[in-house]
């Protein structure tokens, strides 16, 4: 018996794999790839339901709470439903994600797309790091819809991430996706766990990139990258 994710949820889904317009009729009923769970058409079944909430009723009994208080009654349906649609990236389907939006075209020059909102949850404790991302590769002859990197990016930062895996796995679905000259993806992200708890240090920044192709093998082609990312965007 497969299990359904919840509304919330599969809208989520959906709305990263498509565009303004589509029709997701396909979205709700086709399975998700590598889960063993059919989306629902409007219905939820629950993912686990009844055990998140169950575990997350004993930590608040452990740090001294009472779940039965006003305030914290509906807490565990609420956590529920908030890892659900943090974790969507597991459940989209790539194939829809892209939607045959990769195109024959005869252009060879740098395409970047910076300022990408993120938001994710560092796997170390369950605490958000959030930021932005910048996202460039030199087409061999195909080029992807524009709309798509912000997707991709949501796709994968919609899982328990860290920063390093999540910025190469970016790098590496365009690089297996295009098979252009090269690939360069940038992250900046604050990261909670390292202002709230531990060192608690606000302000701390963690950059990551990954490279590939002509972005690790040619200093020019690294510089120019770096140089569109330093210059202002229109209207700033």
């Amino acid at each position: 018996m497969t299990k359904a994710l919840p509304d919330h949820v599969r809208k989520l889904v959906a709305e990263i794999e498509t565009e303004i317009g589509e029709s997701d009729e396909a979205a709700r009923a086709a399975p998700i790839e590598g889960s063993g769970i059919r989306r629902a058409n409007g219905r939820s079944a629950g993912l686990a339901a009844g055990r998140i909430e169950e575990a997350v009723r004993d930590i608040l009994v452990e740090i001294g709470e009472d779940p039965a208080r006003e305030g914290l009654i509906g807490t565990p349906d609420r956590v529920h439903r908030m890892y659900a649609e943090l974790t969507a990236g597991y459940h989209v389907d790539p194939d829809r994600l892209v939607n045959g939006a990769i195109y024959d075209e005869d252009y060879s020059e740098m395409v970047v797309v910076r300022d990408i909102p993120f938001y994710s949850l560092c796997e170390h404790h369950l605490l958000p790091f959030f930021g932005t991302a910048a996202v460039a590769y030199i087409p061999r002859g195909r080029v992807i819809g524009l709309s798509k990197i912000p997707r991709i990016v949501e796709m994968y930062a919609r899982r328990l991430q860290v920063q390093e895996r999540l910025t190469q796995q970016i790098a590496d679905f365009l690089d297996e996706r295009l098979s252009p000259q090269g690939v360069g993806v940038v992250i900046e992200a604050n990261h909670l766990c390292a202002v709230m708890r531990g060192i608690r240090k606000p302000g701390t920044v963690m950059t990551t990139s990954a490279v590939l192709g002509l972005f690790r093998s040619r200093d020019r082609t690294r510089a120019e990258f770096l140089g569109h990312l330093a210059r202002r965007p229109p209207g700033a």
